[in-house]
């Protein structure tokens, strides 16, 4: 419906003079096709040669435009690796310079067959209203990644975790966020949800904290406990203490006492590229070194009282 409200009020007469022209122009050439055949076949073939070299320029156009624009992608991808420019950002503007030079390219491909290009415009003007209704949400991905762009929540390379997925950032295009999930899978998130949902970014901040609970039974000498975590800690490297800045020193206390244990809670501070290898190998050497030590791990317990 609202395609048929902006069309024929403006294109109605056009559409019909347009077809009177064609029409007299048919019987124009019928007539001279009757009276001097040898003169309107020299004219149609004139008229055809004519058209031929607008679509052998109109290709020839072409081919060099393409061209171009995958020149002026790889320079601009020269160009963002010697300035060392955020991949996300880079992929972004790669992206929407692309598609404007393609878009012009094409108005200027069909200008040169002698379509009327003011026409063109205006048709796409009026058909981009109903377009732009059609592809609200493309157009909110676009803004999202405008918003994603000027803020920078994240960038390329970053692990985050939105919109129920978790994974490292690849890059942004102008619609959407391309991550990558621990388990190989390629993720395309919305650039329009991204922008107002809740970002998660494990990568943000130089520094991170693990926090573990160890559960151990009731009767464990709670000051030999403590201690043989404190040593598990410091002696992996990864570890750090107040002496790097941002960082604090490890902490083990006990935490709560549960139903069937007593639980000590180790907090520590690593770089954040050492943070997965760091808590899988500190969960591995409690599981291995406290058992040595003779401190054991409870079961889940209950106590029945028999009353006759």
């Amino acid at each position: 419906m609202f395609l048929l409200q902006v069309q024929n009020p403006i294109n109605e007469e056009e559409l019909i003079h347009k077809a009177d022209s064609a029409k007299a122009a048919f019987q124009q050439f019928t007539e001279m096709l009757a009276a001097d055949p040898g003169t309107a076949l020299q004219n149609l073939g004139r008229q055809a040669i004519q058209f031929g070299l607008k679509v052998l320029a109109a290709i020839v156009i072409y081919i060099i435009g393409a061209w171009l624009i995958k020149r002026i992608k790889k320079g601009l991808q020269r160009l963002f690796e010697r300035k060392q420019t955020d991949r996300a950002m880079a992929s972004f503007i790669s992206s929407f310079v692309s598609i404007a030079l393609t878009i012009i390219l094409i108005i200027v491909t069909i200008g040169t067959l002698g379509v009327n290009t003011t026409s063109l415009a205006a048709l796409l003007a009026a058909g981009g209203m109903a377009i732009g209704m059609a592809l609200s949400g493309t157009l909110q991905n676009f803004a999202g990644g405008l918003m994603i762009m000027a803020f920078k929540p994240f960038k390329a390379g970053d692990y985050i975790e939105a919109l129920g997925y978790a994974g490292t950032v690849t890059e942004v295009t102008i619609v959407g966020t391309h991550l990558t999930t621990f388990d190989n899978r390629k993720v395309i998130l919305p650039n329009g949800a991204l922008s107002g949902g809740n970002v998660v970014n494990y990568s943000y901040y130089p520094l991170r904290r693990i926090d573990i609970t160890v559960g151990v039974e009731y009767g464990t000498d709670a000051a030999a406990c403590k201690q043989k975590l404190t040593e598990i800690v410091l002696e992996d490297p990864r570890f750090l203490s107040a002496s790097t800045p941002g960082a604090k020193d490890p902490i083990i206390a006990i935490q709560k006492l549960d139903s069937s244990s007593v639980n000590f809670l180790i907090r520590a501070w690593v770089r954040t590229e050492d943070y997965w290898g760091a808590w899988f190998d500190l969960n591995e050497r409690v599981y291995t070194e406290l058992p040595q030590a003779g401190i054991n791990f409870p079961f889940p317990q209950v106590d029945v009282h028999v009353r006759s």
